[in-house]
């Protein structure tokens, strides 16, 4: 049974997976990234040479997919065809076809029932888009993280450029408004703040400063 899940959700680059693990270790909860599970799917599709846009082929794949989860160094990781997977889900390719999966009835319906699952595993931070609204809508502590565009734009680019010495901030400017516009305009599930949630614009804002606030608000808390 669930013991407790605080609901983090945000768009792209707004820091939110930086303050929900940072939170997680701060009230000794388990970390969650429900975004790696959808970059887990798109690494799959891809590693199979399957068309990312094939919503039949990708369904199929979930039938077949060899995927375990376990809890490591404070936080619910998972496996997939017996191999966890790193920068392997962070690539160019993957961040490029990650919303189209993401956005399909059948990947949303499955990840969501994963996610669901990991409340066995005890207390949780998890962090994504639609945590607070599909995921865990009875949490008691929801968070909707934010940022200006260009700000988001910045730490995503001061984030992969040493990696990827000709991509330009231009470049992923329009990847994330790309990405924010799959995301908030997807039939199912779409990216909005959840009824209730505390909004943290995190602009002008250190990691630190959000982490301090949201532990904050938690421990102030008269159910807390």
């Amino acid at each position: 049974m669930t013991k407790d899940v605080v609901a983090i959700d945000g768009p792209s680059a707004s820091g939110k997976s930086t303050v929900a693990r940072r939170v997680a270790g701060g009230l000794g909860y388990l970390y969650v990234d429900s975004g790696s599970l959808y970059r887990g799917i798109t690494w799959k599709v891809l590693h199979e040479g399957i068309n990312a846009a094939d919503a039949g082929r990708v369904a199929e794949i979930l039938k077949t997919i060899d995927i375990s989860f376990f809890v490591a160094d404070g936080a619910v990781r998972f496996r997939i065809d017996g191999t966890e997977l790193k920068d392997e889900i962070r690539t160019i390719e993957v961040n490029e076809n990650v919303s189209k999966i993401a956005a399909m009835p059948a990947v949303r319906s499955q990840v969501v029932a994963w996610l669901k699952d990991m409340g066995s595993f005890g207390s949780l931070v998890m962090e994504g888009r639609d945590i607070g609204t599909v995921v865990f809508p009875s949490a008691r502590f929801k968070f909707y993280i934010d940022a200006s565009e260009d700000e988001r734009a910045r730490r995503r680019f001061q984030e992969i450029h040493g990696g990827v010495k000709k991509i330009t901030f231009t470049d992923v400017n329009e990847s994330l408004r790309r990405r924010d516009a799959i995301d908030k305009g997807r039939k199912m599930d779409p990216l909005k703040v959840a009824p209730g949630a505390v909004i943290v614009d995190t602009t002008s804002m250190s990691i630190e400063k959000v982490v301090d606030f949201i532990l904050a608000r938690l421990k102030a808390s008269p159910s807390s």
